[in-house]
Order: structure tokens, then C-alpha cells, then sequence
């Protein structure tokens, strides 16, 4: 396993922070990446990891993806990320209100360096109890003034996206008829499934999770297949929409694919998988290009927020995309490259004081 310590240091992290509420059993990591061009801004994950140092190293690729897609998206926010750990206790609704709200007290000591917003196992309601104790959090719910969850705005851009490489790549003017496998089938993974086909896409699905996968069966009839053969299956685009680093030694030689686009963040394992898409023809639509919607949205709440707006922005992704793919055409190298080269050109734009 890759040091996290060590990671940190060639990263460039500016601040990694450890918490542990005795009163609560709240146990959480909050990553601040750059903040060269403002606060970093990074969602709240909550998930099972095996080890501590597992969940800080996800901490910290996560919150340098923040930097990178905040840069690309052109929005005037840094990187960071929290990462909670989960221990069950959280399944009581309680305890869980209730170590949100010390978060918040943590998230509110680092004096508006950090915002945070929902990802992946946490919801606008766990945000709206964040708020009791901080006022730097988006995604609060609808209902309490906020942009509510932001899976439908980072699928639309993620559509957005594949649009610009079905016209690139696939010399494709429609959707229609094109396959797409979709792995992960949560709020953003079944929201992208819906977008596709109404665009008269094929869609195959699949998820770890028998109920989230019988419902897509049900509900949207599409075929879904067990997790572990969702690599294998014959399409055009392969949509990682669950957690990163699935896209590695193991997987690559299986996909059938012409291009990878998804809503997952840190799909490639190991940044050395772009190179290796790229030597395989395969087009990496990189993730925190492609799938910035969610950002876009939540972070449309600092000046009041406008879905409209913020919707409009989303759909400059379909650009963004087609801007990436020419810069890779046009010098021969990775997609993966391409989307790095213009972060850091915009990030080099920052005031070296701020």
C-alpha cells in the first residue's frame, strides 16, 4: 500500500487534519489540498474502510481530484475533502445527527479554509445537521435554502461529456443505439442510466447491492448483470459510477470498450493506467473533468443558488471534453496528461499570496 504519509508530501498537501470524538466515536480525516485559488471545497464520504491508513490515503487523492476539477471547471474554489469513518454505530440516527454536528465543529475550526458538501454515503440531511455547526457546508436541502442532492447536476454533466465524445470518438451524431455499462447503480450511477436512455442508449447495469440492482431491473428494464462481469460486457463506453481504482492491471485487458466515461472519482488506481488506456486506444474521459456537475452545483450556493445557472455551466463540460480530447490529439499523448496540463496551467494563473 502507497504511504500516505509519503503521498501527501510529493502531493503537495497544505494541511491533513485527524479527528476522534470520544463523546460521539466520531472518527474523520479532512484533507485541504490547494487552496491557492480559494477555500477548498470537497464533500463529506462516509464509507467502511479496512484500515486507517486506507481511509487517509482516500482522503487525500480525493481532495488533490478537488483541486483538479475545481481548476478545469474554472470555478474559484481549491481542494479538499473529509473522509468519516464508518463503524455501523452511524445507522442509529442519533448517534449519527450527532457526530455530524461535531464535524461541523471541526469543519468551523478551520475558519473557512474547507467546505465541505454530500458525497458518497452522506445525504442533505447529514449537510443540514453539519450546518447546525458550521456555515461552511452546501448541499443542505432544497427545502432549507440550499441545492439539495447534487447526483442529477453531475450525471447531466457526465452526459454532457459523453455527447462530446460520441461526436469525437465514436463518430457518433446520437446516442442512440450506442452501449453503455454502467457500474454502480446508487443516486448519480441510476440518474446517468435515465439520461442515457432517453438519449435511446443501451444500457447495462450493475451493483453491488441485490436491491439497487433488482430495482434497475424493474424499474428501468434494462439489463443487469453480477458485479464482477460488468468489465467483460460488449459496449462503447464503460461508465465506473462507484468507487475508484477499478480501473487497473486487472481490469483493463478485460474491457471491451472505446472510451471510459463515468461519475466516479479516482477510477484509474494508479495515475500509469491513463498511459496504458491511452497505448490501448481507449479514451479516458478523466473523472474530475467529466464529472464536475456536482462541484458546479453546490458550489453555486456561495452566491444564492440558481439552478439554471448552475445547470448552464454544467453543460460547458461538453466543451471542456472536446478542449481535453484536442489537446490530446493534437500532441500525441494521454487524455490523463491533457486534463492535468490544463489544471495546472489554470492553477499557475493563481495569486501566489492568497
Amino acid at each position: 500500500m502507497i504511504d500516505p504519509v509519503a503521498f501527501s508530501v510529493e502531493h503537495k498537501h497544505e494541511q491533513v487534519v485527524s479527528y476522534f470524538d470520544p463523546e460521539t466515536g466520531l472518527r474523520a480525516f479532512i484533507a485541504l489540498h490547494n487552496t491557492s485559488r480559494g477555500p477548498g471545497m470537497g464533500g463529506t464520504r462516509l464509507w467502511h474502510y479496512e484500515s486507517p491508513q486506507e481511509a487517509l490515503l482516500d482522503v487525500l487523492r480525493l481532495s488533490e481530484g478537488m483541486t483538479f476539477k475545481a481548476a478545469v471547471a474554472g470555478l474559484p474554489l481549491g481542494g479538499g475533502k473529509t473522509v468519516v469513518l464508518a463503524d455501523g454505530n452511524e445507522q442509529d440516527a442519533a448517534v449519527r445527527a450527532a457526530r455530524f454536528r461535531v464535524l461541523g465543529r471541526y469543519i468551523d475550526g478551520l475558519a473557512g479554509r474547507y467546505i465541505t458538501a454530500e458525497d458518497v454515503g452522506t445525504t442533505p440531511q447529514d449537510m443540514a445537521q453539519v450546518r447546525r455547526s458550521t456555515r461552511f457546508v452546501m448541499g443542505i436541502p432544497a427545502e432549507e435554502g440550499g441545492s439539495g442532492d447534487p447526483s442529477p447536476m453531475t450525471a447531466f454533466g457526465v452526459l454532457c461529456g459523453i455527447k462530446a465524445l460520441a461526436e469525437d470518438v465514436l463518430e457518433r451524431d446520437t446516442l442512440a443505439g450506442v452501449r453503455v455499462a454502467i457500474q454502480g447503480l446508487g443516486k448519480v450511477g441510476m440518474s446517468l442510466a435515465e439520461l442515457l436512455m432517453s438519449e435511446g442508449a443501451v444500457v447495462i447495469g450493475s451493483d453491488v447491492r441485490p436491491q439497487v440492482a433488482e430495482e434497475a431491473r424493474n424499474r428501468l428494464k434494462i439489463e443487469v448483470v453480477e458485479p464482477g462481469a460488468i468489465y467483460d460486457v460488449p459496449c462503447a463506453i464503460f461508465a465506473p459510477c462507484a468507487m475508484g481504482g477499478i480501473i487497473n492491471d486487472q481490469t483493463i485487458p478485460r474491457l471491451t470498450c472505446k472510451v471510459i466515461a463515468g461519475c466516479a472519482n479516482n477510477q484509474l488506481e494508479d495515475e500509469r493506467h491513463g498511459q496504458i488506456l491511452h497505448d490501448r486506444s481507449i479514451t479516458y474521459a478523466v473523472d474530475y473533468v467529466i464529472n464536475s456537475g456536482g462541484l458546479i452545483n453546490v458550489a453555486s450556493e456561495l452566491n444564492g443558488y440558481d439552478e439554471g445557472k448552475a445547470r448552464a455551466k454544467t453543460a460547458q463540460i461538453y466543451h471542456t471534453i472536446k478542449r481535453m480530447l484536442a489537446i490530446s490529439r493534437a500532441e500525441g499523448i494521454s487524455t490523463q496528461r491533457a486534463a492535468h496540463r490544463m489544471a495546472l496551467e489554470t492553477l499557475e494563473q493563481a495569486p501566489k499570496n492568497n
